[in-house]
């Protein structure tokens, strides 16, 4: 057809031609980033996808051969029915609704304590909880933290060489924090960020996602997933050798996918190491409460083990130190708070961290509160005292039974081997599939195992996470689950697992 335009006629356009052009996405897969192609995040990946897609299904009354789907795949206590802190919730629910303070009912309601604290942040908070705060976080609160990590250390409160509120940047839980400590360290592909092996895919995916360049070292399975030096000199050396600058060290303790916890030689080593190299430290402590071999290894943080070394690296050693509300014995995973402590990073570093900060104008406030309420909770001798520490104590005692529960379950199926949960959320236990196993899963077009977690998900309605979801030795195959489900509804997923491996076994001999 013809269009006419001021009296005249243009040329013909073809419809087909047209349409073509009108089908094309400016935005399509094709267009994309090749970072974010590049960034791949199992946790909640495929396995994930399909579960819930089963979930939708038993939802609609139809028969499977499951009655409900368990998430194991995250860290997600309170989905799988963990409860909040008390204390925690009243001061949340009174600054969120502040005009319940001034209801005489409120003294019945809530524990004096929390009417107190409640009424603390309210005055630090201009504007309350629906307002922007600085952004590096309410300094209240960051004093709260820089009160917290003094005391964990055992340094005396008013020693601000130790650490200082002007250090600690509040986030939206510990993930945000790490991703922009690897989009300061990631200049080109040409920087590196060595990741331990296995590792939790924040960081795998962050890298790519930065443009930078993961540097794998791998943690010794058969010795209690240890991280020996000398893998840290091959990694970094193997890095040099192909022209990568390695610029980071992350460090998980206690690890996640693998629970280990590290001994203090083992972290004065590591120090000593990256200020050899020149290798910044980012320390994963986010599972600092989550320790349950206390009698054997006592949890030192990597900036207390840094300062104990002496004035050689307490003045100069680089260190980002992470901790997050969403695991220990608190759970609040959807209240997304964290934070990311700076140790004798560059002044002109700390500004452009700030610049990045403020670029999201401000972690969120309710997440915030909850890291104050974190590392400040409730005194003795107060109100709320002894409520809190029934409850921390009962959260705590229960997830050390079930870590000692998943890993004697898993070591008596056949075929399957699981280094002790020390530490985190998690079991990583590695698995020896048939060649008739690999065979099938290559037909399926899977990953071996990912075929088999695939599997038990469509048997058992257990959801897992595959080994080669967090990396692995080659040649070796691995899987993720939590131990977080109540201790009766674990005893069922165990059960539940063992018959399937040994159908499944049995079924590829």
């Amino acid at each position: 057809y013809q269009r006419r335009v001021r009296g005249s006629y243009r040329e013909p356009i073809s419809i087909g031609r047209m349409t073509s052009k009108l089908a094309q996405k400016i935005l399509s897969k094709d267009t994309l980033s090749k970072h974010i192609l590049a960034a791949k995040y199992a946790v909640r990946g495929e396995l994930v996808i399909r579960a819930t897609s089963l979930e939708q299904r038993l939802k609609k009354g139809e028969k499977l051969p499951f009655k409900r789907i368990t998430y194991c795949n995250i860290g997600n206590p309170q989905e799988l029915g963990q409860q909040p802190i008390t204390f925690f919730r009243e001061v949340t629910s009174l600054v969120e609704n502040p005009s319940i303070l001034s209801k005489t009912e409120s003294k019945n309601l809530f524990s004096s304590d929390a009417i107190q604290r409640a009424k603390k942040y309210l005055s630090s908070i201009s504007g309350g909880t629906g307002a922007y705060s600085h952004s590096a976080g309410v300094e209240a609160i960051r004093r709260e933290v820089a009160d917290f990590i003094r005391k964990r250390d055992s340094i005396p409160s008013n020693d601000e060489r130790y650490t200082s509120h002007d250090n600690i940047f509040l986030s939206d839980g510990a993930s945000p924090a790490v991703q922009t400590g690897i989009k300061l360290l990631c200049r080109s592909e040409k920087d590196g960020l060595c990741i331990p092996v296995p590792q939790y895919p924040l960081y795998s995916a962050s890298i790519a996602l930065f443009g930078g360049t993961g540097i794998h070292y791998y943690l010794n399975e058969e010795k209690g997933w240890s991280l020996e030096i000398k893998e840290l000199n091959r990694a970094v050396k193997s890095a040099r050798e192909k022209g990568i600058t390695p610029r980071g060290l992350v460090v998980i303790n206690p690890g996640n996918p693998t629970g280990q916890c590290m001994d203090k030689e083992n972290m004065r080593d590591i120090v000593a190491f990256c200020h050899e190299e020149r290798i910044l430290l980012m320390a994963d402590e986010v599972y600092q409460e989550n320790v349950y071999v206390k009698e054997k290894k006592s949890w030192s943080s990597f900036k207390k083990v840094m300062w104990e070394m002496g004035d050689k690296y307490r003045d100069n050693f680089e260190l980002l130190s992470y901790h997050s509300v969403s695991k220990g014995f608190i759970g609040e995973c959807g209240k997304r708070g964290g934070y990311c402590e700076l140790t004798n990073i560059d002044p002109e570093v700390v500004e452009e961290y700030y610049k990045l900060a403020s670029i999201n104008l401000c972690p969120n406030t309710i997440g915030q509160i909850m890291v104050g309420l974190m590392v400040n909770p409730p005194s003795e001798g107060s109100d709320s005292y002894a409520t809190y520490v029934k409850e921390r104590d009962g959260i705590y005692n229960s997830l050390k039974r079930r870590a000692q529960l998943v890993c004697n379950g898993l070591n008596e199926m056949e075929g399957v081997s699981c280094q002790p949960a020390e530490g985190a959320m998690y079991a990583f236990p590695q698995i020896t599939l048939s060649p008739k196993a690999i065979e099938a899963a290559t037909k399926a077009g899977k990953a071996p195992d990912v075929f088999y977690c695939l599997e038990l998900l469509e048997n058992t309605g257990v959801c897992l996470v595959p080994g080669s979801g967090f990396l692995q030795r080659e040649g070796t195959w691995h899987f993720r689950t939590t131990f977080l489900p109540k201790e009766d509804h674990l005893e069922e997923v165990l059960k539940d697992m063992k018959q399937f491996h040994k159908k499944f076994m049995d079924k590829y001999r």
